[in-house]
């Protein structure tokens, strides 16, 4: 007589069938996007690990889709690592997103903004880090998500689309395309089988979030330079 098969989750957490999506004991956070989380292992954005999202170019929408899960983090403050363009503070304020929370680190060398990262991550001071750059070495990938995997801070790196050919040791990688009511997600990574079909994500109206023109005010996140004052980043 034959007994039925274990499930993998009872052999071990990290186990599952090719079929399903993984189900781990990793913390998440809701997106807000009903659509999305259902089709993401857990039901969310993972805790402590690094999250890939690849766009056409910058400024995609790629905060307002961040906002529900940023607005819902802890107390501790949220890092813009390498932004663009200067954060605007009524876009943020018009999304939610508490400009007293705000913390900007802008770095004059790639390296300097990976050893922020870096450090930010593994002091744990932040509660979300968005860190955006061109380009990253699979040695700086791979140090970057380990050091995520020592926090309880949701991680995000918003790189070029034609990074989506390369390797990552990313959880969750997601291409992101405008479209006319917000965003078109493909997911080019998770733990779990192949989503054949994009996903529409209809996204808040808003003012610009990263403005080229905006002004820095009394308003606006910190700002904080690395090189020379490195220690500040973790203040």
């Amino acid at each position: 007589m034959t007994t039925a098969a274990a499930s993998p989750e009872a052999i071990h957490p990290s186990l599952w069938r090719a079929s399903q999506l993984a189900h781990g004991r990793g913390r998440v956070i809701e997106t807000g996007y009903p659509a999305l989380s259902a089709e993401l292992p857990g039901g969310g954005w993972p805790v402590g690990a690094l999250v890939d999202l690849l766009v056409q170019h910058p400024g995609v929408g790629e905060l307002r889709l961040l906002r529900p899960a940023l607005s819902g983090t802890d107390s501790r403050p949220i890092a813009f690592v390498q932004p663009p363009h200067t954060p605007d503070g009524l876009g943020l304020s018009y999304i939610g997103l508490s400009l007293d929370r705000m913390l900007r680190v802008k770095a004059p060398k790639t390296a300097d903004a990976l050893w922020s990262v870096e450090q930010i991550l593994r002091a744990g001071s932040c509660g979300a880090l968005v860190f955006w750059t061109q380009y990253a070495q699979s040695s700086s990938l791979r140090r970057l998500h380990l050091a995520a995997q020592s926090s309880e801070t949701l991680f995000v790196m918003v790189r070029p689309l034609a990074a989506a050919q390369d390797a990552s040791p990313a959880l969750l990688r997601l291409a992101l395309k405008p479209s006319a009511d917000g965003l078109t997600v493909d997911i080019v990574k998770r733990r779990g089988p192949s989503c054949a079909e994009p996903l529409a994500v209809a996204l808040q109206p808003t003012p610009v979030l990263l403005s080229r023109h905006a002004r820095l005010s009394r308003g606006s996140p910190a700002e904080v330079a690395t090189g020379s004052r490195r220690k500040e980043v973790l203040a």
